[in-house]
């Protein structure tokens, strides 16, 4: 069974399809890529899945679950959607923390290894507003990660990495593929897409094709 069913979605906003009838079927051990330009529906398909906007119609299946019936958000769902967000005087570590009192599964020990995981110093006493656009980017890696969830929705995962963060990353991937992890990356580097992924869909004018 694949874990994430998308199922003929349609998306309008006015007189504008973003999503055209899309289906697309994504199974675990598997990363799935998503290439098209800004504006073309990649981050517009990426909330769907994520329960954040209601397509118009059709349906979408995560992990067995109706999306609006059966559930409204996926719960064991990763995910990093346009630029994370996180309190900018408060240290990567106390920010990670905050998050995960949410769902209180987690030791600061684990969170501190998660950190390690994606390269950042736990005890890095920096405050984020002070941080890199790169390691910003790894510390929004290492919350969609944490709570070590099956799936991952991942838009632009390399964003303002160096080359040896992309190189970590990648590995980083590639080891949570192969852990039986679920994963949806979009990225416009083609390079990411042809070292990582599985299969690749190209959205175009909200239309999804596969093209690998």
């Amino acid at each position: 069974m694949s874990v994430i069913e998308v199922k003929n979605v349609v998306k309008k906003w006015g007189n504008n399809t973003v999503l055209n009838s899309v289906d697309l079927e994504v199974d675990s051990s598997e990363i799935v890529g998503i290439i098209g330009h800004n504006g073309s529906g990649k981050t517009v398909l990426m909330k769907c899945i994520c329960g954040f906007i209601t397509p118009d119609s059709g349906e979408i299946i995560v992990s067995g679950k109706r999306l609006g019936r059966d559930i409204d958000i996926p719960k064991n769902i990763g995910l990093i959607i346009e630029t994370p967000g996180f309190l900018p005087n408060f240290s990567g570590l106390n920010n990670l923390l905050q998050l995960a009192k949410i769902r209180n599964k987690l030791t600061k020990d684990d969170v501190r290894a998660v950190m390690n995981k994606v390269g950042l110093n736990p005890d890095e006493k920096k405050h984020v507003g002070k941080y890199s656009l790169g390691m910003r980017q790894r510390l929004g890696i290492a919350q969609a990660i944490m709570e070590n969830p099956d799936i991952l929705i991942l838009d632009e995962p390399m964003n303002g990495l160096d080359k040896d963060g992309v190189e970590d990353m990648r590995e980083l991937f590639l080891s949570l593929k192969n852990d039986g992890k679920t994963i949806i990356m979009a990225s416009h580097n083609p390079t990411d897409i042809d070292v990582l992924c599985d299969r690749v869909f190209e959205i175009t004018k909200g239309v999804l094709k596969k093209v690998r």
